[in-house]
């Protein structure tokens, strides 16, 4: 009996498997017609141009000219190049600079906009405008601001006995003053970020602190910062994404100018591309951009995992 009921047993996984392998099997024929497109699709837009620019990059190949394989010449040039090196440290300056400040200027704004006080929705919607702007737009408005004669930024500054500054024009201050776009544009972006942060946080952990007698700052520096640390590294992932691949305002403003002082390495990439027609050696730059941006992709990824290892 035992023996029979152990054979019937088998045959009934036996038969459940053969049953199970038989819908997976008219699973995949269901499905395939739907992942086939998607993936081509892939392959066409990512794989394939990633494919041609890696092709493209070990070519000397200028547009109206002959193609022809140089190996990776491309990739030396670029490593004895000193204005393509100049380029990724003004991106790399552009970028810390366009990073902190929105940060530390939205999380303020955030915590300012948390409390509740009269017409709070108007100011945030205030608050938030300039980020619905285009940047192309944008830039155009500021570049009428920063003419040395006719803007309004050195009127402000006349009407407060400043001698009047030359903005985007110097090479001295042209970063900093590109920075200060970028921020009134997106500060309001970390703004929504850490108020969405801020409006999830559990309020036991405050009203233990009020009971032990915590301050208002020490609140704020145990408990509240601390639980924001995950809000704020994504807003540092996405402000970081947004500053590397900043091109449109800068080139509306100052096409690298003046000289090469605001030239970062979107826009020596845009350069030799499409004014000098260099396709080989501008592909070759988007490679080394490409490991730059993974790189730091992965260093904010572990930073992440940090921040969210330390709020457990």
């Amino acid at each position: 009996m035992s023996g029979g009921t152990t054979t019937g047993d088998a045959a009934a996984l036996s038969g459940a498997a053969a049953d199970k392998a038989r819908r997976g099997r008219a699973y995949a024929r269901h499905y395939w017609p739907f992942v086939v497109p998607a993936a081509l699709v892939v392959v066409a837009v990512i794989v394939f141009p990633w494919i041609f620019t890696l092709w493209m990059s070990v070519n000397e190949w200028k547009l109206g000219s002959g193609r022809s394989f140089v190996g990776l010449a491309n990739y030396q040039r670029l490593w004895g190049d000193e204005r393509f090196h100049a380029s990724i440290w003004r991106t790399l300056y552009f970028t810390a600079l366009a990073v902190v400040i929105p940060v530390v200027l939205g999380t303020a704004a955030a915590i300012a906009f948390h409390r509740k006080f009269p017409l709070r929705g108007l100011a945030r919607t205030i608050f938030i405008l300039p980020m619905m702007a285009t940047p192309v737009a944008v830039a155009l408005v500021w570049t009428m601001m920063f003419h040395p004669q006719l803007g309004v930024l050195n009127w402000i500054l006349s009407q407060f006995g400043i001698p009047p500054s030359m903005w985007v024009y110097d090479a001295s201050t042209v970063i900093p003053t590109l920075v200060m776009v970028e921020v009134w544009h997106w500060t309001p972006l970390v703004m929504l970020l850490v108020l969405g942060g801020l409006a999830s946080l559990p309020v036991d952990p405050y009203e233990a602190a009020k009971i032990d007698g915590a301050t208002g700052w020490q609140a704020f520096r145990f408990i509240t910062l601390p639980l924001l640390a995950p809000f704020l590294m994504v807003a540092i992932i996405i402000r970081t994404i947004d500053a590397l691949k900043a091109f449109d305002t800068i080139y509306v403003i100052t096409q690298g100018g003046p000289g090469t002082a605001s030239e970062t390495i979107n826009i020596f990439l845009y350069l030799n591309a499409f004014a000098y027609y260099n396709m080989g050696y501008a592909s070759a730059v988007v490679v080394v951009f490409f490991a730059l941006i993974i790189g730091l992709a992965l260093l904010l990824l572990w930073s992440r995992e940090r921040f969210k290892d330390a709020a457990r």
